[in-house]
């Protein structure tokens, strides 16, 4: 690392990040990037002006989609994808390719995501809420059984991580045989060990684990591709993407260089069981925090709290916003809850250290002590 290098990444190192998205991302990466920005591997021009059809760039989406199989262990019979319009496209790509007529998918809501989710799918036909915690203002992952989702339905669909209201869930749901599995994944995708081959479909914004904004990535069954409807517009059809191997039209070439970088950086790591490990760390301890008086009030239910945002409020709202300016001041910027929810959030995805967490909670311990 030249010094240039080195003196960016102790900048960055005075300052975390806890914001939800776009999210900190690893300094080693940010500063290869860097260097890449101008001149990548001696090309003497810069890999963002690269063509998506040259070896050069196809040599990165290769890497980008064989680190995501490493990562989360699935085979050929899945496609994966690099696509354009964020997870909020998906809301209405998933419906479009498989909600037929005179079907009814099933959702989950759990928090504004979902909600958003289930809106657009309205637009386009028929759902079923199989369960919801709107009554408790999304403090949970509310709990359905296999019995309660109709064996003819087209899919299933969950949002396995809430920033804004910081529930996770904690096991892959079970659903009846036949009816596929559908996850937005967009916030905490590759920040623990699970069987993503249970799933059928997962999609997720790069933006919070994966790298910046701009490109969204698509694990998808092969066979369920197949059954999308017959009449789709080409860039909304999940069997174009596959066919180009997401090529069909420019994608977005940095974002997808740059989600390259950050799968090496996880598979450097150790993977996602070594990512999970300093995860579980820095969530156990800010709970902690939180937990130790009632200074601190953590918004999710125990058993639902999220390990990759973690929300909570303090006695009154003048506090809170007394609290994120004297932090903003103290180094931690990110920490103001999302509008809709209030209080305070710490996203600690993957890219935030441990040191980052252990500051913030020694912050934390001293704020609660100066104001009591």
């Amino acid at each position: 690392m030249s010094l240039r290098d080195a003196s960016i990444v102790s900048l960055m190192a005075t300052i975390y990040n806890f914001s939800a998205g776009p999210a900190t991302l690893p300094t080693s990466v940010m500063a290869r990037a860097q260097a890449d920005f101008i001149d990548h591997h001696g090309l003497c021009y810069g890999i963002v002006e690269a063509s998506h059809r040259s070896p050069e760039f196809g040599a990165i989406i290769q890497r980008a989609e064989t680190n995501i199989r490493n990562l989360t262990g699935i085979g050929d019979e899945f496609a994966v994808l690099f696509l354009q319009g964020g997870a909020s496209t998906q809301f209405a790509m998933v419906p479009m390719n498989f909600l037929a007529p005179g079907c009814t998918a099933a959702y989950v809501d759990s928090g504004s995501w979902s909600t958003k989710a289930i809106k657009e799918a309205n637009n386009l036909g028929s759902t079923t809420t199989v369960a919801s915690s709107k009554a408790s203002n999304y403090d949970r992952i509310p709990a359905f059984e296999a019995a309660d989702i109709d064996t003819a339905t087209p899919y299933l669909h969950i949002t396995s991580n809430n920033t804004i209201f910081g529930t996770q869930y904690q096991t892959v749901p079970d659903v009846p045989a036949g009816v596929p599995l559908v996850a937005d994944m967009s916030s905490d995708i590759l920040s623990r060990r699970l069987p993503f081959d249970a799933f059928d479909l997962i999609y997720a914004g790069a933006q919070k684990n994966l790298g910046p904004s701009g490109v969204t990535v698509i694990i998808i069954r092969r066979e369920l591709a197949e059954r999308g409807a017959s009449s789709l517009p080409s860039m909304l059809d999940y069997r174009t993407h596959i066919k180009a191997e997401s090529r069909y039209n420019t994608p977005p070439t940095f974002a997808i260089y740059m989600l390259m970088l950050v799968t090496n950086w996880i598979l450097d790591q150790g993977g996602v069981d070594a990512v999970e490990q300093v995860n579980r760390q820095k969530a156990a301890a800010l709970y902690a925090c939180i937990d130790a008086d009632d200074f601190y009030r953590g918004t999710a239910e125990p058993g639902s709290r999220s390990i990759m945002n973690v929300c909570y409020r303090l006695p009154t709202e003048a506090k809170e916003a007394d609290f994120g300016t004297v932090a903003k001041a103290a180094g931690f910027v990110g920490l103001k809850g999302h509008r809709s929810a209030g209080g305070i959030r710490a996203s600690i995805y993957n890219a935030m250290p441990l040191s980052g967490v252990t500051a913030l909670v020694d912050f934390m311990n001293d704020y609660r002590q100066r104001q009591g």
